[in-house]
């Protein structure tokens, strides 16, 4: 293998936004940083379901609704 083309790993310490905190093992930085988040698992909409709001194109989704009754995902 070639010498020194591989990049350093060190532990550095990860903060959510939440306040939460664990350490790994990165490339960012240097040994002992700090990497805040703006952006986790716990805020971000894509993991929580967000409040987002469906918009009806052409009656589409009044057409969706009305012939499932909104049973989907229900068991």
């Amino acid at each position: 293998m070639k010498p020194d083309i591989h990049p350093d790993y060190h532990e550095i310490k990860v903060v959510q936004t939440d306040g939460t905190e664990y350490t790994t093992r990165s490339t960012y930085g240097k040994p002992g940083e700090v990497l805040k988040l703006d952006i986790d698992p716990k805020s971000h909409p894509a993991w929580t379901g967000g409040q987002q709001q469906l918009m009806d194109r052409g009656g589409r989704l009044s057409r969706f609704q009305k012939r499932f009754g909104g049973n989907i995902g229900k068991s």
